[in-house]
C-alpha cells in the first residue's frame, strides 16, 4: 500500500524495484504509524458518536449506508479533483501481491486497467454517490436519496495531532435535492449533532460561503488564476500549479505567505451569478428563522473540487485542532461519477479531532462502562450451576459475567468491582442443595436468598431500580 503521488507512479514502482528483500526478523508486532486502536472507553466513545447519529439523522429520514474501503482509483480522481493534495500527495494505493510483482517486472503500471488501480478511501462522499449510481439509489423523478455513514478513512499525511492516516467519519449524503432549504437543514442537523456530542454551541463558529456554480465560476476562477500570476513572484510552486488546475484551492494553500496573498484576490460573493446570488441568501434566512448563527467567510472553499455554491465549516473554538467538520453542495458530482444531472449536498465530521476538541473544552464522548451482574461460585464444585445461571441471564438479556480462572470467592468479588457489577450472584454448596442462588448487592452488600427459578426476574428487578 502506498501513497498516490499523481505523476509519481513510475518512482513508486522505480523505489519498490530498489527496495530489499524484508528479511525475517521476529520483533514485537506493532501497529502502524497515524493509526489507533480503538478499545475501551476509546471504542464506547465511537459508538457514542454513531449512536447519537443513528438517533438524530434518523429523526431527518436518513439511512445508513456502508461502501467498500476499497474503491478504483478513478472514483476519488473524477470527484476529489487531479489538483488536491487528497489525490496528489495522501491517497493511499494497493495493489494485490502477485500485481505488485508484475509492477516490478514492468517498471511501469502504464498498463493496469482501471479495475485494477485501486486506492483506499480517504473521504466518504465520492464512494457514496457512485454507489448511487451504480445502484439507481435516486432514479428519475423519485424522492432524494438521503443516507448517512461512519467509517474508516485513509490519507497518507504526517501523523499529528488530530490528523492521522486512519481515521474515522461520520457524515451524511443528501442526494437528489437542490432547494436551499436541504442546505439549511443540514447545517441545522449539524450543528444540532454537536451539541447532542456534549459541545457548547457558543464555543462553536460556523463559517459559510458560497462557491457558485457551472454558469457563474468559470469566469470566477479565471479571475483569481489571473491575480494568482500577477502576483507569481508572491506565491509557492503548488499555487502556480493549482492556478492552472483549479485556483480556487490556493484560498486553502497551507502556506501562510500564500493566504495571505489570497486576501486580496477577487472573492466568489462579489461574483455570484443572480440564481446562485438567490440560493445562497435563502439558505442564509432560513438559518436566521432556525437561530442558527454563523459567520461569512468569503475565502472559505474547502478542501475538494466538487463542492458548488454552499459550503460550510466549524471550528471549536480553543479546540486545538482546526475545523472539526464541515460541507457543501456538489450537484455535478453525480455526473463525473457517471450517473444523470443530480444536486447533492452533504457533511462530515471527524471522530478523533471532534474527541479532542471536546476534551480541550472540558468534556468528553466517552459513555460509563456498562453495569454487569456476575455470577460466583464457592468451589469447583459449583461450576455446573454456575454456568446454568449465567446462561440463563444472559438468554434473558443481561450482562452478565463469571470465573473462567478458578479464583477464590475474595477475588470474584474484586473482579465483580472491577468489572461495575452491581448484582452478584452467589452459588456455593447450600444454594445448590437448596435449588437457590444468593443475590448480593455489590453496594450494600446485603445478601438475598432467591429460588433458582425465580433468577432472572429477581435480578431484573433490582438491576430496574
Amino acid at each position: 500500500m502506498v501513497a498516490e503521488g499523481g505523476a509519481q507512479d513510475a518512482s513508486f514502482v522505480a523505489a519498490a524495484r530498489c527496495a530489499p528483500r524484508a528479511r525475517k526478523e521476529h520483533h514485537m508486532a506493532q501497529r502502524v504509524q497515524g493509526t489507533e486502536d480503538l478499545f475501551g472507553g476509546y471504542m464506547r466513545a465511537w459508538q457514542h458518536m454513531q449512536d447519537v447519529a443513528r438517533d438524530l439523522f434518523g429523526a431527518y429520514g436518513f439511512d445508513m449506508v456502508e461502501t467498500p474501503a476499497i474503491e478504483q482509483v478513478d472514483t476519488f480522481v473524477h470527484g476529489i479533483g487531479e489538483s488536491t493534495d487528497v489525490v496528489r500527495k495522501e491517497m493511499f494505493r494497493i495493489v494485490s501481491g502477485a500485481l505488485f510483482e508484475n509492477l516490478l517486472e514492468q517498471g511501469s503500471e502504464a498498463g493496469l486497467k482501471p479495475k485494477q488501480r485501486l486506492a483506499m478511501r480517504p473521504e466518504g462522499t465520492a464512494g457514496v454517490v457512485r454507489a448511487a449510481v451504480e445502484n439507481n439509489m435516486v432514479p428519475q423523478g423519485a424522492a432524494p436519496a438521503k443516507l448517512w455513514y461512519a467509517e474508516a478513512m485513509f490519507r497518507g499525511e504526517r501523523p499529528q495531532k488530530g490528523r492521522l492516516r486512519q481515521f474515522h467519519q461520520v457524515g451524511v449524503e443528501w442526494l437528489g435535492a437542490a432547494d436551499p432549504a436541504a442546505d439549511a437543514e443540514c447545517i441545522i442537523m449539524l450543528m444540532e449533532y454537536y451539541k447532542r456530542l456534549g459541545f457548547d454551541p457558543s464555543r462553536l463558529r460556523l463559517s459559510i460561503n458560497s462557491m457558485g456554480d457551472a454558469a457563474c465560476r468559470p469566469a470566477y476562477r479565471e479571475k483569481v488564476r489571473q491575480f494568482i500570476l500577477d502576483h507569481a513572484d508572491e506565491m509557492c510552486e503548488d499555487c502556480l500549479e493549482r492556478a492552472e488546475i483549479n485556483p480556487l484551492r490556493s484560498f486553502d494553500c497551507k502556506n501562510d505567505h500564500c493566504r495571505e496573498v489570497m486576501r486580496d484576490a477577487p472573492l466568489a460573493k462579489d461574483n455570484l451569478c443572480d440564481d446562485c446570488a438567490e440560493h445562497y441568501a435563502q439558505v442564509k434566512r432560513y438559518l436566521d428563522a432556525a437561530g442558527v448563527s454563523y459567520v461569512e467567510d468569503p475565502t472559505l472553499v474547502r478542501g475538494l473540487d466538487y463542492y458548488t455554491r454552499t459550503v460550510f465549516e466549524v471550528e471549536a473554538v480553543d479546540g486545538g485542532v482546526g475545523a472539526i467538520g464541515g460541507g457543501g453542495r456538489y450537484d455535478g458530482l453525480m455526473e463525473l461519477e457517471g450517473g444523470k444531472p443530480t444536486p447533492g449536498i452533504g457533511f462530515a465530521v471527524g471522530f478523533e479531532r471532534i474527541a479532542l476538541a471536546l476534551a480541550a473544552q472540558g468534556g468528553s464522548l466517552e459513555t460509563p462502562q456498562p453495569g454487569c451482574v456476575y455470577v460466583a461460585g464457592t468451589s469447583a464444585d459449583e461450576r455446573e450451576a454456575v454456568f446454568s445461571a449465567t446462561l440463563a441471564l444472559r438468554q434473558a438479556g443481561v450482562r452478565t459475567e463469571a470465573d473462567y480462572q478458578g479464583r477464590s470467592l475474595k477475588s470474584q468479588f474484586k473482579q465483580a468491582d472491577k468489572l461495575g457489577a452491581r448484582v452478584c450472584v452467589v452459588i456455593g454448596p447450600d444454594e445448590v442443595a437448596a435449588n437457590a442462588v444468593t443475590l448480593r448487592d455489590m453496594e450494600t452488600h446485603e445478601q438475598t436468598q432467591v429460588p433458582v427459578e425465580a433468577l432472572v426476574p429477581a435480578v431484573s428487578a433490582r438491576l430496574a431500580r
